[in-house]
């Protein structure tokens, strides 16, 4: 059934309180053209969040807010943090007239997807979960867009029944592994794809243009979504290390899996080890490139989740959920204090705990050395069919299932 709200409550609490996060966007370079902006003073978020959500929280730049989970309590749908929507919306370079495609539907971002190809733009939001579609279709009735938006349930995997045109822009809102030809083909040639594309568990939202057979990044923000279902779902492997409490730290990896995980059965009854880098970061300033720079040179890299009350959880903040695994032992990021900062470090588990902490240890350093400060990195895809790149080492190479995906390092000046 679907969901009817009180338009009503669009309250001048709440028009305050939207536009002062509008600003806020403008302010922090977030949003940088008009159409977007008038969108985000337009659209009454708040009356798109489940019944109940605060206004302070319906409308925090970093705050998404879940619409749906499973019966084990995982978010499978949600309204993404405003600041990714727009950077998203800002990504895909849309203005009046234009036609786009979400992928991933919820109802507020169609909105906003409305607002700025304005009454002679067109907007298709598709989603696989009937219930995530009956929602949009109420909500956007309810809220005064439904002539402008066409609600869709279908597996976009495959592509979108109806289009009867390539459209101007494609934007994903949910996470992907990899690229399905079926998006490919019903962009126009000129069009741009938004996708949050995951690579060896790191997820960047990339603009994507084509240039030749290939597609070439025209921009990348650091962002998190609910993966991808259906037939374009790509499940991580997750392997469980019990603890002495009979806790468990998981280890969590979405590409390559070592050979003979079941060597590190035991492994946190081990000793602990510890490497340090020498690279200092001061407090408050991003190191996500790092993260990323680890799933593309460091074999055997993972992400970490911990129960509460293992050894590693008691460390508080003083460790990141990134890791490596080698052999009978894994090691994982961590930091301790400086003067005015922090220094990266690893520490490890395990008979050869030392050597996993120091593969990682070597790999923050190349970061810091090679490409810290320099410009950003730039992504290529290459669909299956198409000449190989060639490539150097500043490069690497993720195989995908329809295609590679290169991921290159300038150097730092």
């Amino acid at each position: 059934m679907s969901q009817m709200v009180d338009t009503s409550a669009d309250t001048d609490g709440a028009a305050t309180i939207r536009n002062a996060l509008t600003d806020k966007l403008l302010s922090a370079g977030v949003i940088t053209s008009s159409v977007v902006e008038r969108a985000f003073r337009v659209v009454p978020r708040h009356l798109f969040v489940p019944e109940g959500t605060p206004l302070e929280v319906a409308y925090n730049a970093h705050d998404s807010v879940a619409t749906k989970r499973d019966r084990d309590g995982v978010i499978v749908s949600s309204i993404s943090a405003p600041f990714i929507q727009a950077r998203m919306i800002e990504q895909a370079g849309l203005g009046p007239g234009m036609s786009v495609l979400e992928i991933g539907s919820g109802g507020y971002n169609a909105a906003l997807l409305a607002e700025v190809v304005g009454p002679h733009g067109r907007v298709v939001s598709v989603d696989i979960d009937p219930e995530v579609t009956d929602r949009a279709r109420g909500l956007l009735d309810a809220t005064g867009y439904s002539g402008r938006v066409t609600v869709i349930q279908v597996d976009a995997e495959d592509g979108v029944p109806g289009l009867d045109a390539p459209v101007d822009a494609i934007v994903v809102t949910v996470g992907a592994w990899d690229i399905a030809p079926a998006w490919l083909a019903q962009l126009s040639l000129d069009g741009t794809l938004v996708v949050p594309l995951r690579m060896n568990g790191i997820t960047r939202s990339i603009g994507f243009r084509r240039e030749g057979s290939h597609l070439v990044s025209t921009s990348a923000e650091v962002c998190g979504f609910v993966p991808m279902q259906g037939s374009g779902a790509h499940d991580e492997r997750v392997f469980l290390l019990p603890d002495r409490r009979g806790s468990h730290v998981k280890l969590r990896f979405d590409g390559d899996v070592p050979q003979d995980m079941s060597l590190l059965d035991g492994v946190l009854a081990t000793a602990r080890t510890e490497v340090w880098s020498g690279v200092t970061i001061r407090h408050g300033v991003s190191f996500a490139d790092l993260h990323l720079w680890f799933a593309c040179f460091l074999p055997g890299f993972c992400k970490l989740a911990v129960d509460e009350g293992t050894d590693l959880a008691a460390e508080g903040e003083g460790w990141f959920p990134f890791g490596v695994v080698r052999g009978d032992s894994f090691a994982y990021l961590t930091v301790r204090p400086t003067r005015e900062g922090v220094e990266f470090g690893a520490r490890a588990y395990g008979t050869h705990g030392e050597a996993a902490a120091t593969a990682m240890v070597e790999q923050i350093q190349a970061w810091d050395r090679r490409v810290r400060g320099g410009p950003a990195p730039t992504f290529a895809y290459w669909p299956t069919g198409t000449d190989r790149p060639e490539t150097n080492e500043g490069t690497a190479v993720l195989e995908k299932t329809h295609g590679l995906l290169t991921i290159s390092w300038p150097a730092a000046p």
